[in-house]
This record gives C-alpha cells, sequence and structure tokens, in this order.
C-alpha cells in the first residue's frame, strides 16, 4: 500500500500544499543549487496532446489552477510534459516495460490516480485531500524524504579522517553500448572504479577502504554522460583489522594520472570478458575489437576534487548526489507549444548559466536514457562500507580511532521525521491549529492498460 507523501490539498476554494514550507528547509538540509525563476503567474494551457480522460483530470488538478503566490513549487513539472506530449511519443516509439511504468508513476504521482485519503479537522472542520505519491527513484517529486532519510543515516558512520571525492568517467564511445547494454555497462563501472581504489589503498597503505559510490548517466543538458561519484574516507583498514592507517597527506589521495590507467586496464578487461562471454548485446555496424582498441588510445577522465572540511560538509556533499534525478522540476522554465526550456549550467564556459530549448519529443527521449533498468541499484558501497559487513568493519576503525561504536537509530514515521527535521506539524490544520483526523481513503483508478495511466474512477 503505498503511503501518502507531500501532497496538494483543496481547502477554502484553492490548492495548498501542506508541506510546501517543509521543501524550503530540505533545500536547506541538503543544499540543493536551485534556480529561482521570476516568471509572472500563469497557468499552463498547451493541450497538444492528452492521452486520456485521467490526464485531462491531473491538467484541471495541477495546471489550470494558477499558482497561489508565494508558493514555493515550481510552475511546470516533468509530469505536465508527460501528460501532454508522452501519448504521443509512446505511440511513435517503443519502450520496453518497465520504462511504461516509470512514466506512468511519474505523471500520476501525486493524482487521484493514485488514491488517497481525505482529513478532517476537529477544530474548524476544514477537509484536506492527500493523494498518494509514486516513490519512484526517477520521480524528481519523491527523492527529498527519502535523501534526507539517507542522509541522516550515513552521519553515525563518518569517521575523523579527510574524505575525498573521486569522479570516474566512462568515454563516450561508450554511450551506445550503454543504451543497449545498460546494467553491464553500469554494473562494470562499479566495479571497475572500486578495484582501482582497492589496488591502490592495498599498495599505498596496506588495507581495506571505504568506499561510497553514486551513479549519474547524464550531464547538465541531459545528454548521455556516464560517471560515478565516489566518496572516499582518507585510510585503510588492515586485513586482520588490527590497524587503521590514516592517508598521510590532507590535500592528496591518489596520483590521478595512475588511477586513470588502472581504471581504463580493469575497464576494458571486463568489457572483453563481457563480449567473450556473449553477455554483451552487440550493436548493428559496431565492432567490440575496434571499440576496444579505440578505448585503449585516449586517456580516461578520473577527476579528484579537494578534500572536505569537515564531516558536516561530508555529508551535507553527499547528499547532492546520492538521490539526484536527470532534471529537477525547478529547473523548467517554459513548456509551450511541442518545446521544453530548462536551466543548465555550461561547465565549458566558466559555468555560466543558461537556457536550452528542445522538441518535446527530443527532450523525453533525453529523459528516457536515464531511466535505469529494473532491480539496479545505482549508489553502492565496498570495502569497509560494504553492507555485509559494515557495521563490524566500522567499529573496528572506530576502536582503532578510539571513538564509541557507530549508533542505532530507529526509523521515525513520516510525520514524527518531518517534525523533527522542519520543526512542522503536517497533522495539524493550517487554518485554525486543530487535529487533523483521516476520515476515509480515496480508492486508486482501476489500470486499464501498462503502457497508459489508469482511468480514474468514481472515488477519484
Amino acid at each position: 500500500m503505498r503511503r501518502a507523501g507531500a501532497l496538494r490539498v483543496l481547502t477554502a476554494g484553492r490548492i495548498f500544499d501542506p508541506l510546501a514550507a517543509t521543501r524550503r528547509d530540505m533545500r536547506q538540509f541538503v543544499r540543493r543549487n536551485l534556480v529561482e525563476l521570476k516568471k509572472k503567474n500563469r497557468g499552463f494551457t498547451d493541450t497538444h496532446h492528452v492521452a486520456s480522460p485521467a490526464a485531462q483530470t491531473m491538467d484541471t488538478l495541477s495546471l489550470a489552477m494558477p499558482m497561489a503566490p508565494g508558493d514555493p513549487r515550481p510552475r511546470y513539472e516533468i509530469a505536465d510534459i508527460l501528460r501532454n506530449y508522452g501519448g504521443e511519443y509512446r505511440a511513435r516509439h517503443p519502450l520496453p516495460p518497465h520504462v511504461h511504468r516509470v512514466l506512468n508513476a511519474i505523471q500520476t504521482c501525486r493524482t487521484a490516480v493514485l488514491g488517497g485519503h481525505v482529513e478532517r479537522c476537529d477544530g474548524c472542520g476544514a477537509e484536506r485531500v492527500s493523494y498518494n505519491s509514486c516513490r519512484d527513484r526517477h520521480c524528481p517529486k519523491c527523492q527529498r524524504l527519502e535523501q534526507a532519510r539517507w542522509v541522516e543515516a550515513r552521519q553515525e558512520e563518518v569517521l575523523p579522517v579527510p574524505y575525498f571525492h573521486t569522479v570516474f568517467t566512462l568515454p563516450h564511445d561508450l554511450n551506445p553500448w550503454a543504451v543497449w547494454n545498460p546494467e553491464h555497462i553500469y554494473d562494470l563501472l562499479f566495479h571497475s572504479a572500486a578495484e582501482t581504489l582497492q589496488d591502490f589503498a592495498q599498495r599505498h597503505w596496506q588495507g581495506q577502504l571505504g568506499l561510497t559510490a553514486v551513479l549519474h548517466t547524464w550531464g547538465q543538458n541531459t545528454e548521455h554522460h556516464i560517471h560515478l561519484h565516489c566518496i572516499v574516507p582518507g585510510g585503510a583498514l588492515s586485513a586482520d583489522g588490527e590497524r587503521f592507517t590514516r592517508c598521510p597527506r590532507r590535500d592528496w589521495l591518489f596520483p590521478v594520472e595512475g588511477l586513470s590507467r588502472v581504471f581504463r586496464e580493469h575497464y576494458c578487461r571486463g568489457l572483453h570478458c563481457l563480449h567473450d562471454s556473449g553477455r554483451l548485446v552487440a550493436l548493428p555496424g559496431h565492432d567490440v575489437t575496434a571499440l576496444l582498441a579505440a578505448l585503449g588510445r585516449p586517456a580516461w577522465v578520473v577527476y579528484a576534487k579537494p578534500p572536505f572540511a569537515g564531516a558536516d560538509q561530508v555529508i551535507d556533499y553527499l547528499s547532492r548526489y546520492t538521490h539526484r534525478v536527470v532534471i529537477a522540476n525547478s529547473r523548467l522554465v517554459d513548456i509551450a507549444q511541442g518545446r521544453v526550456s530548462f536551466t543548465w549550467k555550461d561547465y565549458r564556459d566558466a559555468s555560466r548559466l543558461k537556457v536550452m530549448t528542445l522538441s518535446a519529443e527530443e527532450f523525453l527521449r533525453r529523459f528516457i536514457l536515464h531511466i535505469l533498468p529494473p532491480h539496479f541499484v545505482r549508489i553502492r558501497y565496498y570495502g569497509l562500507l560494504a553492507c555485509g559487513q559494515r557495521r563490524a568493519r566500522l567499529n573496528q576503525a572506530r576502536r582503532l580511532l578510539q571513538l564509541p561504536p557507530v549508533a542505532t537509530r530507529a526509523r521515525l514515521p513520516y510525520d514524527e521525521f518531518l517534525r523533527r527535521l522542519t520543526g512542522r506539524d503536517i497533522t495539524r490544520c493550517p487554518q485554525c491549529g486543530g487535529q487533523l483526523r483521516r476520515e476515509r481513503a480515496l480508492v486508486p483508478a482501476p489500470v486499464t492498460s501498462r503502457h497508459d495511466p489508469p482511468v480514474m474512477g468514481d472515488a477519484a
């Protein structure tokens, strides 16, 4: 059963978001670098394509009504693009079933299609309608709370050593192969990067280091740019668990040129094994031998950023990468006449903020590029932080560093966690401060097709 999220509310004849204010606190908590778009309040009325009666109802909920003054919600959403242009794109381009499921989830997130519940204030009698979230990892509206929970869980695991940020990037020659073999290409990236760092840790420190790796498949322009963000503590635990070796320098982890060379060797060797075992789907007109020869010529990009100042900065920095999606709703500038405009940072031009305009079809093509295979894990832990032995190995390292063991925290309920995080109680009526009590449930709409959003029933 889906849990209700931060959802739109109908009260006093207007739309109200019970967590609108908490989003500001969450942005501060995870230091999201959002762009404030100064535009006049207006509704989105471009109805180039409406996929179903459900989409029409959702447009009424999320598009036709003007935004309230001071409402921090983005003017446009990815869901708006899917509702108006997604049906036409799906009709013209065959897509795998899991991609349809993701698009349906984003399109129907926090709408009557997914059901919800009605709450009534025991003081003034006002009603609040909350719709369920899709909780899909690709949805830009469903990541903030999980991101905050993830950051809180990592706080007790930080060691008093320098932390380094290393980025492993795949050559763009592999982009077409990633479209046909996403799971193998991405999985090999994880293993090659982890093996490279562990090789250097064993060589320099005679021990095993910890590693948190987060996969990103996009660049600022939403095109394919496959890279892995790795956060590495500057120290290693010996195999017998009796010695913890700190990084001797606080401004330097390992030589970047050496990392690049060893990373390339690990990856090309793994790619060759995938091809020999028949697990790599060959591209028409592409030869693996020629690909391996091309990959061996240029130097691969491994980027090492300056170390962090302290534990707080480590957690803050981690939160920027863990639950990020290809493009946030806040970056959308305009959706009209079959075109989508969004802001992007051009790193080749002194990181200047620019606006890019694409056709809706091209925008959706780029967005779908970054939908991961089902059950693929995009945040992984290695070495000291490997899930099977994390607590035991961390406690060994903390003992050697004269620190107390890792504390265990109970997982707080949704409303209590938000209250502790933001200081606001979502169980209280925004009108009079009375207690909101759940009155009845709203049944989700029946599913008519796995490829189209479900049609809402009478309960919605």
